[in-house]
């Protein structure tokens, strides 16, 4: 009777530590979109990530809108695609660069912040690694997927189909104009 009593005591009354406790639903590498701010964070470290790297602003380089550079490293973001730097896209029946317009807000976002990526274990075709890249907790994937000038690589990951959603249905980015999709558009200029 005793031991129980304890036992009631521990499981009932022990005060659980909140960080350790999570009211969201992660995927499979413990990550999530945050409704509440936006952010897409991880809570446990994916174990098909390898390595954490860091960058200043003197070393980084935005190329395009999901690929950086940092010192002699090549990023691409993976399981996002943005439109080419020479793809157009239309709107009010103008053509635009759209990949220089995500290119754009990629610099921005990332601005003079300090931008840490961690690495996945192989690189892709071109030889670039591959890795989510942060600024403070926040996936600069997300953000572009979200704010609508990147998409969900469906092809390769399912990690951002959420965030597309949500820039789709609320017509963020380049949603509002007429585009091709990324990869249609690189199979059809080849």
């Amino acid at each position: 009777m005793k031991k129980l009593f304890y036992l009631f005591l521990l499981v009932f009354l022990y005060p659980i530590n909140s960080a350790d406790t999570h009211s969201g639903r992660t995927n499979k590498d413990g990550c999530h979109n945050q409704r509440s701010n936006g952010t897409y964070h991880c809570h446990n470290k994916p174990k098909t990530y390898s390595k954490k790297r860091t960058a200043s602003k003197a070393q980084l380089r935005v190329v395009d809108g999901d690929t950086i550079h940092m010192g002699e490293k090549k990023y691409r973001f993976s399981g996002i695609d943005t439109p080419e730097m020479k793809q157009t896209c239309k709107k009010d029946d103008q053509l635009i660069y759209c990949g220089r317009i995500a290119q754009r807000v990629l610099k921005e976002k990332i601005g003079t912040q300090e931008v840490k990526c961690i690495e996945e274990n192989k690189p892709d075709k071109y030889r670039r690694i591959l890795a989510e890249c942060f600024v403070g907790n926040e996936s600069l994937s997300s953000y572009m997927v979200r704010s609508g000038y990147a998409f969900a690589y469906r092809k390769y990951s399912s990690k951002f189909i959420e965030d597309e959603n949500y820039a789709k249905e609320n017509n963020l980015g380049l949603w509002k104009i007429s585009f091709d999709y990324p990869w249609v558009y690189r199979k059809s200029n080849r």
